[in-house]
């Protein structure tokens, strides 16, 4: 069915291409290279879907969308950028946004964005709540992989919603709990960060849920427990699956009815928070053991943010580096050649490793830019072996056990089978069902994952295709 598409942007490229496109599909198109000379087209055309570019000369793109959104009678508005970040994302989310697309972004991904924009016709939204300036631990990064983690921060960030942080160390799993509270309603209350890991062993259900008077030898006076300091705020549980097992049934019940039992206690206290947690363990093998509660385990588990590993967005290596030279403000600056360098190290303490060898270089340096030679040796954890080297010995052993029992014509079709799913998992989980991201990180066609999707996954679980992120 042919539709009307408002493209506003100053780029005659992109907009020519866009342009094409959908003109090949049999809509009707109109361009604009400015908001100003938007708004009297879009009360001409009455667009459908509205495509709508961030920078743009005279009145900024976001600023903009508020008032076509009102023009159009509330069409799905697409917005683009080459300049992605945390607070873009948002402001489009709480703008009432569709969705939201880096530049550069594939044709097809614009096209199947416009096609699920054109099938939802997106409802009137909320006035959009004031948001706070971005702190100086911000969340950074450009790549399609950290742009899908700003776009999942958007979403649940106005809800009250529990979020499971994932990711390895070092990743930066309390900056997404403080953006996602700093980005609520509840941002005026507290944010209280607990280190599960740190808590004595003995007093953890004390420590979280407090104690009455006499509860326990030297409870000489009633002490409240963490979540009830962070009442009407936020409560971020960091080393989740360190929680002991019977500790885990009180945390969910205030998870179930917004209250806490107080040690000793005899009567429940009403409070009002939010969790979120993170954990860098895979709590499902957790929960298979008998570690963890299945039912914590999905109470907490209603939305999932994971964070990608440092060395899944080399691209993000430069940006991250500027970022914290700033914030040093030594002066000290990177050398064309110290950037390569950077990039190919795997770095398995992920962003907080990168952060400390920074800082190191930024002491060892005498002049203002930072060579290779100013960064300390590469970590090693425990002289362990590299995951690829652990593959390599896996699939030597396997593959001397299984010569024993199958044809050798079979090996390297049972290998695939056993390794091609848990790839494929891993990569749309990361990328959160994205498909277009996923053949991307993958380098396949994306007519080539759906054939491998249907052949590892149900129907059912084929079916799912969240492109938005």
């Amino acid at each position: 069915m042919s539709a009307t598409i408002l493209i506003v942007d100053d780029e005659e490229a992109i907009s020519w291409s866009l342009r094409k496109a959908f003109e090949r599909q049999g809509h009707r198109v109109g361009v604009a290279a400015s908001a100003e000379a938007a708004f009297p087209l879009a009360k001409q055309l009455k667009p459908d879907v509205v495509i709508l570019d961030v920078r743009l000369p005279g009145m900024d793109g976001l600023d903009a969308l508020g008032r076509l959104r009102e023009i159009t009678s509330n069409a799905p508005v697409i917005v683009i950028t080459a300049h992605g970040n945390l607070s873009t994302a948002v402001r489009a989310v709480e703008g009432g946004a569709f969705d939201y697309l880096s530049k550069p972004f594939d044709l097809n991904q614009a096209l199947d964005t416009v096609a699920r924009a054109l099938g939802s016709r997106a409802r009137p939204v909320e006035e959009p709540t004031p948001t706070l300036e971005p702190d100086p631990e911000e969340l950074v990064g450009r790549s399609l992989a950290m742009q899908a983690v700003f776009k999942r921060i958007a979403l649940v960030a106005p809800t009250d919603a529990s979020v499971l942080i994932t990711g390895e160390s070092g990743t930066g799993k309390e900056l997404v709990a403080r953006a996602v509270h700093r980005h609520s309603a509840r941002r005026e209350r507290p944010f209280l960060p607990v280190h599960v890991a740190a808590l004595n062993p003995n007093l953890v259900e004390s420590e979280l849920f407090g104690h009455v008077k006499g509860a326990f030898t030297g409870a000489g006076q009633p002490k409240p427990g963490l979540l009830a300091l962070a009442d009407g705020g936020t409560v971020f549980l960091d080393e989740l699956g360190d929680i002991p097992l019977p500790v885990q049934a009180k945390l969910l019940r205030v998870l179930e009815h917004q209250e806490v039992m107080p040690v000793g206690g005899t009567a429940p206290v009403r409070i009002n928070v939010r969790v979120l947690a993170a954990t860098h363990a895979d709590l499902m093998k957790q929960v298979n053991a008998g570690q963890f509660r299945h039912d914590l385990y999905f109470r907490l588990n209603v939305f999932e943010v994971h964070l990608p590993t440092l060395r899944d967005r080399p691209e993000d290596i430069a940006q991250l580096c500027d970022h914290f030279l700033r914030h040093f403000g030594n002066g000290k600056a990177l050398a064309t050649t110290t950037v390569d360098y950077l990039r190919s190290r795997t770095w398995p303490g992920n962003v907080r490793e990168l952060r400390n060898a920074l800082e190191h270089a930024a002491i060892v340096a005498r002049t203002g830019q930072l060579l290779p030679e100013h960064f300390p040796p590469p970590a090693t954890l425990g002289g362990a072996e590299t995951v690829a080297e652990r593959i390599g010995t896996l699939v030597r052993d396997w593959v001397r056990e299984r010569s024993q029992v199958i044809e050798p014509t079979e090996l390297y079709d049972e290998m695939l089978k056993c390794v091609e799913p848990a790839l494929l998992d891993e990569v749309l989980r990361q990328t959160s069902n994205n498909r277009v991201v996923a053949s991307r990180r993958l380098g396949l066609a994306r007519a080539t994952l759906r054939k491998l999707i249907a052949k590892y996954r149900t129907a059912e679980e084929a079916g799912v295709d969240e492109e938005e992120g």
